[in-house]
């Protein structure tokens, strides 16, 4: 049951490509089914089987860019050609009624939430266990030419230099391990006082 006197905590999970992010922010939806599924807006057409409103919102360029302009996206971003963005209302109503939001977006997105909700928000950063593993893991996946990891690789340097902007930082040896320290940091967040409504109207405050 959702506790509706306090309020909800942003989460947001950012890592480099390959370090499990989005694997770690799956499984504490999977096992909350009262956390908030925030559906993205992009400009690329839907693939086969997609929804609109279950998977993406699809827009077109114009009218991302405007929804941008008039600060309906808590963040957004154009990645070649294509554009992709956070809906602030929902996401909102969703923290208000407190129900928790867990997004995983690169350093980049999280900058533009943390200046949009600055006490709503709380970062983790996830790491690899090192630079060889993390390619390591980038072959594995079998669709990625030397060239583009190459790539992921260089982008992933420059993605991991941002970790000191975070509020927590763990390091992914271990999937399981890391979704419990993930956990950890979602139920910790809760109970911090700025969001315990509920305490602050039971309990008197010493003047």
């Amino acid at each position: 049951m959702v506790e509706q006197s306090r309020r909800g905590v942003c989460l947001v999970i950012s890592a480099p490509s390959g370090a499990g992010k989005s694997t770690i922010a799956q499984a504490l939806r999977k096992a909350d089914p009262t956390i908030f599924t925030s559906v993205s807006v992009t400009t690329r057409s839907p693939r086969p089987g997609e929804e609109e409103g279950v998977h993406y919102h699809f827009r077109d360029l114009e009218t991302f860019r405007r929804m941008a302009a008039e600060g309906e996206l808590l963040e957004w971003a154009e990645v070649f050609g294509r554009g992709y963005g956070t809906p602030r209302a929902p996401l909102e109503e969703a923290l208000a009624a407190g129900r928790d939001v867990i997004l995983d977006i690169d350093w980049q997105g999280y900058r533009l939430m943390r200046t949009a909700m600055p006490e709503d928000v709380v970062g983790l950063f996830v790491l690899p266990p090192s630079l060889e593993e993390l390619e390591s893991r980038l072959r594995g996946r079998n669709s990625d030419s030397d060239e583009e990891i190459a790539f992921r690789m260089k982008a992933a340097l420059s993605e991991i230099s941002h970790w000191p902007e975070f509020d927590y930082v763990l390091v992914n040896d271990d999937l399981n391990k890391a979704v419990e320290e993930a956990r950890s940091v979602l139920v910790g967040s809760r109970l911090a006082r700025a969001r315990r409504r509920d305490v602050a109207a039971l309990w008197p405050v010493a003047g």
